[in-house]
């Protein structure tokens, strides 16, 4: 398994992120927590593409997570190697050779320290949103039954149909995925795939929006002033929130 060159590339977004950076656990992470009362024992793990804390996009993704009422956080997956932001203004990045430093072995630990430091603060109650990159431990944790419910968006790192078919036996997270037209990541026959193993059959619940016009990384980093591209973004972003509310 490995990332494509679509996984780096897009339009960083202008803004000012409202969270902080905090250690939890160890762990260099991103909190935004909400200004009005939330329920403290509940928070969003967001999982996310390559570029990690420092892409000002997630970032601010996070922050309007965190004005829907919810705490999100950013653990740092990469212990400070994300992908730099300034790889998709060059479109030139070894990707290849930065990806076996960050495998399982490497990435899984940061969260699971997380985790249990969140724990410690009284969170009881975990929803994950994954994005490329992130999407795959987004689903690992489902397999475990650590988070109550799941959003991916395009997808990265799945097997066909095995992940699939695990999630039908293994989790109980209710499922959300944020699909697009071009995405050698998460393709059209892997779209239909999902569709075929999980609805109607997923009892806890699943969903496939699909956007059209659109490329993988769309909802993260995708280039808003097109107006097709910024619809989807929103979209994806309403669609979870509104997932996340019905099944947390």
């Amino acid at each position: 398994m490995s990332l494509c060159k679509h996984c780096i590339s897009g339009v960083t977004h202008e803004g000012t992120p409202e969270g902080k950076i905090e250690t939890i656990n160890g762990i260099e992470s991103y909190i935004a927590t909400p200004s009005n009362d939330y329920p403290k024992d509940k928070a969003i793990l967001f999982l996310t593409d390559a570029f990690g804390i420092p892409l000002n996009n997630n970032k601010l993704i996070v922050d309007a997570f965190a004005r829907n009422g919810y705490k999100t956080i950013i653990p740092d997956l990469f212990n400070g190697d994300a992908i730099p932001a300034k790889a998709m203004e060059k479109g030139e990045f070894d990707i290849q050779a930065w990806f076996p430093n960050h495998m399982q072995a490497q990435t899984r630990p940061v969260i699971d320290k997380v985790i249990a430091g969140l724990k410690e603060q009284g969170v009881k109650e975990f929803l994950a949103i994954g994005y490329c990159f992130g999407a795959r431990y987004a689903f690992d944790l489902a397999f475990e039954n650590i988070v109550k419910v799941v959003v991916v968006n395009h997808p990265s790192l799945l097997q066909n149909p095995a992940d699939l078919e695990k999630y039908l036996s293994k989790a109980k997270a209710p499922l959300l995925i944020n699909s697009c037209e071009t995405d050698s990541q998460f393709p059209p026959d892997f779209q239909a795939k999902a569709d075929e193993i999980l609805k109607d059959k997923f009892a806890p619940g699943y969903k496939r929006v699909y956007w059209a016009g659109c490329t993988h990384g769309f909802a993260v980093r995708g280039d808003i002033s097109n107006p097709t591209i910024k619809e989807a973004k929103e979209g994806a972003f309403k669609a979870a929130v509104e997932w996340f509310g019905a099944h947390a």
